[in-house]
């Protein structure tokens, strides 16, 4: 029925625009700071093979005379859903873990050298080591390399991170 057009109930209701949404959640995500553009991102969790790969990082943020972006990924678990079986989907576990963190590391004298913050994200480690190297404009992403079982199983972050990174990714042994 070419032409022909249905009327719109004069009771309907206006629903948002869910693009606005995703604009005004992307605007605040990426209204970083801008001192620390174009500076070096570093994955921290507070074992052996990241506190050395901040140990560079600060060394290389100090030479190219940047800020240094320390980032640590919380955990997120997979929950099933049981009212309708649906499918896993993944929650945010609150992790004080990045407060421990912080707490540390604005008790060290090594980071008296340069200026920093720390970023909390949950989720993929890569995806989000990525999205923030983006969200800043890093020079690069620094990582520790992953030793044990659990990297040889299911792939070290590095690996995977150096892989798909649209910057250069430095890992420390």
């Amino acid at each position: 029925m070419a032409g022909h057009e249905i009327p719109e109930p004069a009771d309907r209701k206006q629903v948002a625009d869910p693009s606005s949404d995703l604009r005004a959640a992307e605007e605040a995500r990426h209204s970083c700071d801008p001192a620390f553009r174009h500076g070096v991102v570093v994955g921290f969790d507070g074992s052996t093979s990241s506190e050395r790969a901040l140990a560079y990082a600060i060394g290389m943020a100090r030479r190219i005379a940047s800020g240094l972006i320390i980032v640590h990924v919380a955990n997120r678990l997979p929950t099933t859903v049981w009212a309708g079986c649906e499918p896993p989907v993944f929650v945010d576990v609150p992790d004080h873990r990045t407060e421990v963190l912080g707490l540390e590391l604005a008790c060290a004298d090594y980071l008296a050298e340069v200026p920093w913050i720390l970023v909390e994200r949950g989720g993929d480690i890569c995806h989000e080591l990525e999205e923030v190297g983006r969200e800043y404009s890093a020079d690069a992403i620094v990582v520790g390399s992953t030793h044990g079982i659990v990297g040889r199983l299911f792939g070290s972050v590095a690996g995977r991170l150096a892989k798909r990174a649209q910057r250069p990714v430095v890992v420390i042994p």
